[in-house]
């Protein structure tokens, strides 16, 4: 994916009155500044360092003005189309109400984790949905209803009966900016530790210990089958849809390795230090989930994202499955690093750099108008307003 190819179209309104948000604290990627930034026609057009309130501009009480947050990898709109087990939503009605939410908590840009590869047996139905799904989610998108900014981003489960068949359903106009790796064989990467599987799967599905074992047996062979030709296959679907390529719950260096020969751009909440540190090494950007760091450790038993913000092996958060995260998570981390602009570019300009977009995530001028006003209570960010191409959207 391209910038020149997957930038939405501003709303251009020439005529429209200039947005002027002043006596503000600007985070700048680098440093905070006390002014003034001025939105018009879908951009901002101009950012000053001044102390007064000019004329006409809506007074920010000191509030802080940042870019928009940009989400990479989010399970939320699978959970608004099954809230729970068996519990199946309409489609547009899902897709409304997880971009209201987004908008509300301060996402202006997301890229919507949907499964493509179906696993069918007697202890689990993971259907094939993301098709139907994706064409829903483009209809809307052209209605001009949703708030925010959505991208496609397809989780590949390399130990499936129906991958590669699926990605073929998807061609360059479905807006895929991300593909990634997923590879859910138990006994290795996110659950290394089969009793933390156990736990996790009695706990969300109510899967019994037969069952679950019946569970763990399938997988492995659908591995053992279609494991090598599903990679290599889903590798070269994502050039075809000029999608990024990001690998998944990596744990050794010699996983590092392969995902850095496929052309990973970016490693999802890699499971271990060595992990992180591979990709440090080879260039690949560590994206860590936000729900890790505020509880300070992961749900799996994982390695701990405050531990690798530490080490400085973290580039970028995700809020994961709780939106309500990312801005948290980020004022967290500020907290650690002593650097509130470093830790927001880790929710703005990080993630969208690293899908190919290069209009937004800094307030900078003539990138997107997506801005969010923030204040600070006590150590929790509470948001005040958010603006999507200089449209007030919450």
């Amino acid at each position: 994916m391209t910038p020149e190819t997957s930038l939405d179209a501003v709303q251009q309104d020439p005529g429209a009155e200039p947005i002027r948000l002043a006596n503000a604290q600007l985070v700048l990627p680098d440093r905070i500044i006390t002014g003034e930034i001025v939105l018009q026609a879908g951009r901002i057009i101009d950012i000053t360092e001044r102390a007064d309130l000019p004329f006409g501009a809506v007074d920010c009480d000191g509030d802080l003005i940042l870019p928009g947050l940009v989400e990479l990898h989010t399970d939320n709109l699978e959970r608004h189309i099954e809230p729970r087990p068996g519990v199946m939503f309409p489609p547009a009605s899902a897709l409304l109400a997880h971009d209201a939410e987004l908008a509300s908590t301060g996402i202006t840009t997301v890229f919507d984790a949907m499964r493509v590869g179906s696993i069918q047996s007697e202890a689990t139905n993971y259907a094939r949905y993301a098709r139907d799904l994706a064409t829903e989610l483009m209809r809307l998108r052209a209605t001009g209803v949703l708030k925010i900014s959505h991208f496609l981003h397809l989780r590949a489960e390399i130990c499936s009966e129906t991958l590669l068949d699926e990605l073929a359903e998807f061609g360059p106009d479905d807006r895929v900016g991300i593909l990634s790796l997923m590879d859910h064989t138990p006994g290795q990467r996110q659950f290394r530790d089969l009793s933390k599987l156990r736990t996790y799967l009695s706990g969300k599905r109510g899967m019994t210990d037969a069952a679950f074992d019946a569970h763990v047996a399938h997988l492995t062979g659908l591995q053992a089958r279609h494991g090598v030709a599903h990679a290599d296959g889903a590798v070269a679907e994502a050039c075809r849809l000029g999608a990024v390529l990001a690998s998944h719950d990596d744990t050794t260096p010699e996983q590092v390795r392969v995902s850095r020969d496929n052309g990973t751009g970016f490693a999802e909440f890699p499971t271990t230090i060595e992990a992180a540190r591979a990709c440090r090494d080879h260039g690949i950007a560590i994206m860590m989930g936000a729900p890790n760091i505020l509880r300070g450790e992961s749900h799996s038993g994982n390695v701990s994202a405050l531990e690798l913000a530490q080490r400085d092996l973290l580039d970028m958060v995700s809020s994961d499955y709780v939106p309500s995260a990312l801005l948290l998570s980020a004022f967290r981390l500020a907290g650690i690093w002593s650097d509130l602009p470093r830790a927001i570019r880790t929710v703005t300009d990080s993630p969208a750099r690293a899908a190919g977009l290069r209009d937004r995530g800094r307030l900078e001028m003539g990138l997107r108008a997506d801005i969010l006003r923030v204040r600070r209570l006590d150590r929790t960010p509470v948001i005040r307003s958010v603006w999507t191409q200089g449209h007030r959207v919450g």
